[in-house]
């Protein structure tokens, strides 16, 4: 990664249609968690190894925010971020159901190895221009997920005051804003490929 990246934040159940479809609640604050910097990996067209052994896999694609200023209350969401990406939350989903079930943190579901890849950055155009186009992630060439971040549930200034509210926020630190319905397993040899518009932002190849 070419970018400096120290913390990821990611916002679940962004968008009432992929709540409905796994059959949760809609949040009525955004729902916050975490992956470690070792779970970024780069969609640059080549292969990525994923856990073979821990049950279904779902992709999950989303906006990613770059931010390069230090929170200030009053700062604008096209002020704060610079550069935008395109990534997947890869997430275990049997280990989840488990672990909701028990009320335990979701870490082991979200943050191993390999669970946050992320196109190549680009400058942000500001979010009103983002949400002009929908962004898409193909499954083999079939589209899988057509998302517009119009439909979030908390939007992108909502996102970044809560999350600097809440935990802090500063240069370096990027934002996985949530997931559109649509998501599902991938296997063994599933190219994975993500757009905005019809334009090619990355891809990689699984192994597991």
């Amino acid at each position: 990664m070419t970018t400096t990246i120290k913390n990821i934040y990611c916002v679940g159940r962004n968008y009432r249609a992929h709540a409905a479809e796994l059959g949760n609640d809609v949040p009525d604050q955004p729902m916050i968690f975490t992956k470690p910097t070792h779970a970024l990996a780069q969609m640059d067209g080549e292969s990525l190894t994923l856990p073979s052994d821990q049950g279904d896999i779902h992709y999950e694609a989303e906006l990613v925010l770059h931010i390069a200023k230090p929170y200030v209350p009053g700062i604008g969401v096209d002020e704060i971020v610079d550069q935008y990406a395109l990534g997947i939350d890869f997430t275990l989903r049997d280990v989840q159901n488990v672990i909701k079930k028990k009320g335990h943190p979701w870490l082991p579901a979200k943050g191993f190895l390999g669970s946050a890849p992320l196109t190549a950055f680009r400058p942000f155009p500001g979010a009103a221009s983002l949400a002009e186009s929908n962004f898409q992630l193909r499954q083999n060439d079939q589209v899988v997920q057509d998302g517009n971040i119009a439909n979030m549930i908390f939007d992108l200034q909502t996102i970044i005051d809560y999350i600097a509210k809440h935990y802090g926020l500063g240069p370096g630190d990027i934002i996985f804003t949530g997931t559109p319905e649509g998501v599902g397993p991938v296997r063994h040899g599933d190219r994975l490929e993500l757009l905005w518009g019809e334009q090619s932002y990355g891809a990689v190849t699984i192994n597991k």
